[in-house]
């Protein structure tokens, strides 16, 4: 049988239909009161309908003060169980899992959304072209408050009828933010070695795990690293794995990076044959990681996103038994029946949205050595994938023609809109401020 065809069996007791996983990847398409809308449906049948195993969905945000982008949906007493019942019937249409990513950002809240953003520390970020503003340090009763509500939103998410939850833990939001000691600079019994700062995200699962049952499937997406200096560590990585897989986690999805070591956008290389270097080193990397987890923790199912351009190393991946679930997330916005094409044999390699961005990704080139230059090529280029989302969930096709920096210029805009009409819902009273929370 073709290895990305078989089913896997999670620890909770549920099973996967095969191994491909459309990763999360931030849709932006709520409405002005953070709920789910029908573009959710429309985008999420679509790729269920696709064929993968498992669907991610972007991440749900906990807290409604602090957004990773205008358009996140947000579970904070604002209502809108309908809507994601209406999101779940969509998205596991094609008899597929779909779990629900939950989030808090932290520092990498965007000014759209709020001028205050919280962290373990204050540590303002570098770059980012003033987008940020620098955060204040959490009060440790808030940091209780933050294990709280990302259980009131995982138990959410299993009433609404979401097959499990994924709690994000890497890209540098906040769970990661207390993994790194780059951002973690606290004294107290949340900082300073290993086991004080994996403690929020220890407490956060082991918290969800009790009140969402012991049939719920609950996933972590982890860094391998941080790919700073003085940061997270593959070593660090490998032992927090070790207690996720003691706390009975059901799928560990690797990944790396943060908004300021950009290691999981994959910046567009400056020729075909640099292009295919970089993909060649990321497929060995995250590869050589996985093995590290699989000595760490063996029973621990693991899945690897970032660095995959071929089926080859995916199947070869698979059968060896270095990874359990194969992590996809940008060729899904241009292929959305991307696992239905593989397995029917159509397809050997996964599209190349890259070779699209060239047509308008030249300001200055994307390896320009001035840092601001550098963020703002990097931001044209997530700015062309979320236009490929929301024409997906318009029920259109996919733009790849478009430049990626009109794609900029038009994702500013929008998301200027959301943020301004999401900004008068509360002048006008529509929604009570967030408070401390909840369970």
């Amino acid at each position: 049988m073709e290895p990305l065809a078989q089913p896997l069996a999670l620890p909770c007791g549920a099973s996967l239909p095969n191994r491909f996983c459309k990763s999360a990847m931030t849709e932006g398409l709520a409405d002005a009161d953070d709920r789910a809308t029908e573009r959710h449906e429309t985008l999420y049948r679509r790729w269920s309908e696709g064929g993968a195993g498992l669907l991610l969905t972007g991440n749900v945000q906990v807290d409604r003060r602090y957004l990773e982008r205008p358009g996140n949906v947000v579970c904070d007493g604002n209502g809108g169980l309908e809507e994601l019942r209406t999101w779940v019937a969509a998205g596991t249409c094609g008899g597929n899992h779909l779990w629900m990513q939950i989030s808090h950002p932290g520092r990498q809240c965007t000014r759209m959304s709020s001028s205050r953003p919280v962290s373990a520390s204050a540590v303002k970020m570098r770059g980012m072209v003033g987008l940020m503003a620098a955060p204040r340090a959490l009060e440790a009763s808030e940091i209780r408050d933050v294990i709280h509500r990302f259980v009131h939103v995982a138990t959410a998410a299993r009433d609404a009828g979401f097959n499990g939850v994924q709690l994000h833990a890497a890209h540098g939001y906040l769970l990661s933010q207390f993994l790194s000691p780059r951002t973690n600079q606290r004294t107290d019994e949340w900082g300073g070695p290993l086991e004080n700062r994996a403690r929020l995200l220890r407490d956060v699962v082991a918290s969800v795990r009790d009140a969402v049952g012991s049939e719920f499937a609950i996933g972590v997406k982890l860094n391998s690293a941080d790919f700073q200096k003085g940061g997270f560590t593959n070593e660090e990585s490998a032992q927090v794995a070790r207690w996720l897989a003691e706390l009975g986690v059901d799928l560990l999805e690797i990944s790396g990076g943060n908004y300021e070591q950009m290691a999981v956008i994959g910046r567009l290389d400056s020729d075909e044959k640099g292009k295919r270097e970089s993909t060649r080193r990321r497929e060995a990397y995250f590869l050589e990681y996985a093995r590290l987890i699989r000595d760490a923790a063996p029973e621990l199912p693991l899945m690897v996103t970032g660095g995959f351009r071929s089926i080859a190393p995916m199947r070869a991946a698979v059968e060896s038994g270095e990874v359990d679930v194969v992590g996809i997330a940008r060729p899904f916005c241009v292929m959305p029946d991307l696992p239905l094409r593989v397995l029917s044999g159509e397809v050997d390699s996964l599209p190349s949205p890259e070779k699209h961005l060239r047509l308008g990704a030249g300001f200055l080139g994307s390896t320009s050595p001035i840092h601001g230059i550098r963020t703002l090529n990097g931001q044209a280029e997530l700015a062309w994938f979320y236009h490929q989302i929301v024409a997906l969930s318009e029920g259109r096709e996919p733009q790849l023609g478009l430049g990626s920096w009109s794609a900029l210029f038009a994702h500013f805009s929008r998301e200027l809109g959301v943020a301004r009409r999401r900004t008068f819902r509360r002048s006008a009273g529509a929604l009570p401020a967030s408070t401390e929370t909840r369970v």
